[in-house]
């Protein structure tokens, strides 16, 4: 008889789909997934890449790279939207509601994120890696949101 595999905790599966989520990104620079969860069932998914009808970046080229631009700076010269913003986005054009949410993302929010994130409700973060913003964990902080760094 075959051992059961033992199964992965509730933050692991989610953070397993994040990174699931993440393989559809079109972003050249960082492959980012997202996804809201609450009650243990997921609300709404994101990734990094145009906004829908418009070329992606795979096709067009990246103005950041081509400038040299670091991580987490000069956000307004890129043509994606962010995971986390398109997971947001996905639930307010569903009219579903992510107050009191959870946030599984494959990296910790940068700060425009982090305003959304915070506006919208959601309560706790669980991410994988880190991102060059100080500010988004500042604010983050200071509005009591859980910040929780998965391994």
């Amino acid at each position: 008889m075959e051992s059961k595999s033992q199964r992965p905790s509730w933050t692991q599966y989610f953070m397993d789909i994040t990174e699931l989520v993440a393989k559809r990104s079109t972003c050249k620079r960082r492959a980012v997934g997202a996804i809201l969860v609450k009650e243990k069932r997921i609300l709404a998914t994101g990734y990094n890449g145009a906004p829908t009808g418009i070329s992606h970046c795979t096709e067009t080229g990246c103005l950041r790279e081509e400038l040299n631009i670091p991580s987490g700076e000069r956000h307004e010269l890129c043509r994606g939207v962010h995971a986390e913003q398109n997971a947001i986005v996905q639930a307010a054009h569903h009219g579903v509601s992510i107050n009191g949410a959870t946030l599984f993302c494959t990296n910790l929010p940068c700060s425009i994120c982090a305003k959304m994130i915070i506006n919208s409700g959601v309560r706790s973060i669980y991410y994988k890696s880190g991102y060059a913003d100080a500010i988004s964990e500042e604010m983050l902080k200071e509005a009591q949101i859980d910040v929780i760094q998965v391994p």
